[in-house]
């Protein structure tokens, strides 16, 4: 029995996008690209955030006192379709001295071509 290799494309050019306008502080961009009540992870505090309101006040808040960047590497589907994104982390504190730089993994739910929910696997 062989598995089909499923074409992933779409998702892969939709978060490479994602991770580039989140990196140019782009949050309208983003935030069209994200389901109305998107699951999201809590980084910096801790728990979840929802909906597209809640992501901008969380990003709002966390710019304001930290510089993060992130860069993805490699994309893949796991069994239960999700997208597991490889996503080397740099945080800045605001006077630009590296709080963290790590390897991360994001891990996506995307329905019908928006983000439902994101993961942090450390």
């Amino acid at each position: 029995m062989t598995t089909a290799i499923r074409d992933i494309s779409k998702e892969r050019d939709l978060l490479i996008s994602v991770y580039e306008c989140f990196n140019r502080r782009d949050i309208e961009s983003i935030l069209a690209l994200m389901h109305p009540e998107v699951e999201w992870p809590n980084g910096m505090e801790g728990g979840w955030v929802h909906g597209r309101e809640g992501v901008r006040d969380y990003w709002t808040r966390q710019w304001g006192v930290v510089d993060p960047h992130v860069d993805p590497g490699k994309f893949e589907a796991d069994d239960q379709g999700r997208i597991i994104t490889d996503v080397h982390q740099v945080v800045r504190d605001m006077k630009g001295t590296v709080l963290m730089d790590r390897m991360v993994q994001h891990v996506y739910l995307i329905e019908d071509g928006l983000i439902r929910r994101m993961d942090i696997r450390e």
